[in-house]
């Protein structure tokens, strides 16, 4: 029973982040990747995916064919390395690199 609602519990988590974050698009995870010189490789092993699912993904021409699970799952990998995802705010989307908080500054 307790596996039961941590999976409707996640279900529901899953749910609330679609309505507030866009998909990524097949550009914005090669260009993520670029940024801190990952391999599809180093990505589908930080997501826990197969590296086909990456592959497949990066080959669309823009929306990709990944579950909103597997979306969460690069975009979190992406994201805890650095990587900031922009909305396309009028001139599309795309990717930056975070800056460097102060304590990683100072070691």
């Amino acid at each position: 029973m307790r596996k039961v609602r941590e999976v409707l519990r996640l279900k529901h988590a899953l749910e609330k982040v679609k309505m507030n974050l866009k998909l990524l698009t097949s550009a914005q995870i090669r260009a993520g990747r670029a940024l801190i010189r990952w391999t599809a490789e180093d990505l589908a092993r930080e997501t826990a995916l197969s590296v086909a699912t990456i592959r497949r993904a990066e080959l669309s021409e823009d929306e990709t064919s990944m579950t909103p699970a597997n979306d969460l799952a690069v975009r979190r990998a992406l994201e805890a390395a650095g990587v900031e995802f922009i909305d396309g705010n009028g001139r599309g989307p795309g990717v930056c690199l975070q800056e460097p908080k102060k304590q990683e500054l100072q070691k």
